[in-house]
């Protein structure tokens, strides 16, 4: 079920909020938690059950692992063991066939992988499950003793399928207790709507410029179409999956829950290290929390630095996706970031900010060709058309496309900037008649995304695929 779906907005979401509401305190937990397997169950059901056993499994080895912590051998095989378990299960749905067809092209077999629907949001409920088993063995978090609030942590639906990924020891003391507060549930409607509107309004409307750039054949992509379906994917990605952000962290704060924010605005960006601190920033923490830093981090001389970053982009490649694309998306980053941190560094300080500027949006505009195109040989194709290889400069279907997007690149371009949400915070907090203003103007933004969502076809969230 999507958030931005008419089922969800007049169904789902208001049977919730009711249910969950009308029952006494102590059983709005299990009223989330039954609610949250209805919402996960809604496409697949089949793949509740793989659920209901991760739950178990990790459930029992939390326990194991603090219980015997004392005995550190013992606690690392737990550990160990349920790691094994978790990535078993996401690397058969995610890796199997990518697995299948390498094999046979590297040994000219002819085996058949069998098709099977991947779970959604598999990569971010194992995460938040390995968050959980980490957490425990480090002493950041007890171990959970009541099954229904463990297993409300790992099915919450607001960040089931495409996160935020919410660290267990972050998550932990709001199980116990999460009031709902009128600003709360105020402030989270308003985030809500927010990323509503981001993605009806924004992303689709640039998902449609972009994929039917995409789908011409290399052959007829000009140099003008290569930067306009990039810029139109750079801007599509950020509002569709900040726009998701928004929405779980709105819910959540509805329900009661507080989460972190996962965008920064990433385009306002004057290096690769900042964009990356801006961009995702749950999961840079989880890899940051539980790769980087126990591998030594920084911590462990100039070699071994370079060994924990390398590790940690060629993980963060795999998890996006079974695609080579995925892999060359990771070490051109993990590259990028080296060079900035052990080559550049000086250079780049003496630069102009508006220069880093936008030489970090160059390359980031590279590596979304990575991550988008469907091969190597495909993103290289898209890359030099990009620059002038093989192809004219401009062409009619070029001129075509951005005279129909160019006002929504526009808008894309400052809603990717803070000005908008500071001038807007500035005056909710300021003026009464602004206050007023506003719900009138957040009634507008629904009315309107829900006018589109009508007439729209099937769009689904781009991260849920991962």
């Amino acid at each position: 079920m999507r958030f931005s779906s008419l089922p969800f907005l007049f169904g789902f979401l208001p049977i919730t909020l009711a249910i969950y509401f009308a029952v006494p305190l102590r059983w709005r937990n299990l009223a989330l938690l039954l609610t949250s397997l209805v919402f996960y169950g809604w496409g697949e059901p089949v793949y509740i059950i793989i659920m209901v056993l991760s739950i178990l499994i990790d459930y029992t080895h939390g326990m194991l692992v603090e219980k015997y912590r004392c005995r550190d051998k013992l606690a690392r095989w737990f550990v160990a063991e349920s790691m094994i378990l978790n990535l078993g299960l996401l690397g058969f749905f995610k890796y199997y066939g990518f697995l299948v067809d390498n094999l046979n092209a590297l040994l000219g077999t002819a085996l058949r992988a069998r098709e099977l629907p991947m779970p959604i949001g598999v990569s971010f409920f194992t995460f938040s499950l390995l968050s959980y088993l980490f957490d425990v063995y480090r002493d950041r978090a007890p171990a959970a003793r009541n099954m229904l609030d463990f297993s409300l942590y790992v099915t919450f639906f607001p960040k089931l399928v495409s996160g935020p990924i919410v660290q267990y020891a972050e998550m932990e003391p709001q199980l116990r207790d999460h009031p709902v507060t009128r600003e709360g549930f105020g402030s989270g409607a308003r985030l809500f709507l927010i990323g509503l509107a981001k993605k009806v309004l924004l992303a689709n409307t640039l998902g449609t410029t972009f994929y039917a750039l995409s789908a011409l054949p290399m052959a007829q992509l000009s140099t003008l179409s290569a930067w306009l379906g990039a810029v139109c994917y750079a801007l599509m990605l950020y509002f569709d999956f900040s726009g998701y952000s928004d929405m779980a962290i709105g819910l959540a704060s509805m329900f009661g829950f507080r989460f972190g924010k996962n965008f920064d605005y990433p385009y306002v960006s004057q290096s690769i290290t900042e964009f990356w601190r801006r961009w995702h920033i749950s999961l840079g923490a989880w890899f940051r929390d539980y790769v980087y830093i126990p591998c030594g981090g920084s911590r462990a001389g100039t070699v071994r630095t370079i060994a924990n970053l390398l590790l940690v982009w060629l993980l963060t490649g795999i998890w996006h996706g079974a695609n080579w694309t995925f892999l060359l998306w990771g070490v051109y980053y993990g590259v990028l970031l080296l060079l900035e941190k052990f080559v550049l560094q000086r250079a780049l300080e003496h630069l102009p900010g508006l220069l880093r500027h936008v030489l970090t949006l160059l390359l980031v505009l590279i590596g979304w060709v990575f991550f988008f195109s469907s091969s190597p040989a495909a993103a290289f194709g898209w890359i030099g058309r990009m620059f002038g290889s093989g192809s004219a400069l401009v062409d009619a279907t070029a001129k075509y496309y951005l005279a129909g997007c160019w006002p929504l690149l526009l808008v894309g371009a400052i809603g990717s900037f803070p000005v908008v949400s500071h001038v807007g915070t500035n005056l909710l907090r300021r003026s009464k008649a602004w206050q007023a203003f506003s719900v009138v103007l957040f009634l507008a933004l629904l009315l309107l995304c829900i006018a589109l969502m009508m007439n729209d076809t099937y769009s689904t969230f781009l991260y849920f695929q991962f």
